[in-house]
């Protein structure tokens, strides 16, 4: 088993696990210094490319990004969404995921639970490639965002899928808009750790869209913390910019790659 994926298991009931998504070397670099974990999120398709959902992003999109973001880990656990349409059996599942090992380096998958795939986690985990699972609202098989696990018979359901992700070899699961109480129930019963994102503190750890938390993305649900308006400081920087150009500021006598001065 990978050494980084040793490491996530056993923090569990011990100390919260830290993730955040990239999309590029240069964020996954600031990321490396803080973060357990680093997803290539399928959000790209709605944080760079404008796409109303993450259905139509391409897995050559994702290894694409994913080859970026690996240049700039080194001590992260460096997971990668598996897209849309791109592991709907084994045979496909596994064919695409080592492409996408081979093509990046990463440590890992990442497979959004359909309540079915158990199969396709088991075989792939057999051929050594770690997968980490994701149940809750899964934007690739559901449309509407709602939070799950709110009566016992959901939580019942919940834990169950879980259960099955587990017995199927994943080594985390991201549980997305559960209930405070199916998290906690999910969490306590695993042996391998949750990672929420809209479900509490219940989790074994967090992970958020960095874009979100960074107030560049423009979605901002309830769930997410904005720890800086980050679209506010680069406006102003590009303000000063335009400014300095318009008054022929820049580039200055210092900006001059020969170092003359304007005549």
């Amino acid at each position: 088993m990978n050494k980084k994926i040793k490491n996530i298991l056993q923090k569990k009931n011990k100390s919260k696990i830290i993730s955040l998504t990239a999309y590029s070397k240069n964020i996954a670099k600031i990321l490396d210094n803080y973060c357990d974990i680093i997803l290539v999120g399928d959000s790209v398709a709605n944080v760079l490319y404008a796409q109303k959902n993450t259905h139509k992003i391409s897995l050559k999109k994702i290894i694409e990004h994913s080859a970026s973001v690996r240049q700039g880990v080194k001590r992260s656990l460096l997971v990668v969404d598996m897209p849309k349409g791109t592991y709907g059996d084994v045979k496909t599942a596994e064919k695409n995921a080592r492409l996408v090992i081979k093509s990046t380096g990463c440590d890992a998958i990442k497979l959004e639970s359909n309540k079915k795939n158990y199969k396709i986690i088991k075989v792939l985990v057999e051929k050594n490639i770690p997968i980490m699972g994701h149940i809750g609202f899964t934007p690739q098989f559901k449309k509407k965002f709602k939070v799950e696990g709110q009566t016992n018979s959901q939580i019942k359901k919940l834990y169950r899928e879980a259960q099955l992700i587990e017995n199927a070899g994943a080594f985390a699961i991201v549980l997305e808009c559960l209930s405070p109480n199916a998290a906690n129930v999910i969490t306590k019963n695993l042996k391998i750790p949750t990672i929420g994102i809209g479900s509490s503190d219940n989790c074994d750890g967090q992970i958020l869209v960095t874009d979100d938390m960074l107030g560049l993305s423009g979605f901002y649900p309830k769930f997410v913390k904005k720890y800086v308006r980050l679209d506010r400081i680069i406006e102003k920087a590009v303000k000063e910019y335009s400014k300095d150009v318009k008054l022929g500021k820049f580039p200055s006598s210092k900006n001059y790659l020969n170092g003359s001065k304007r005549k």
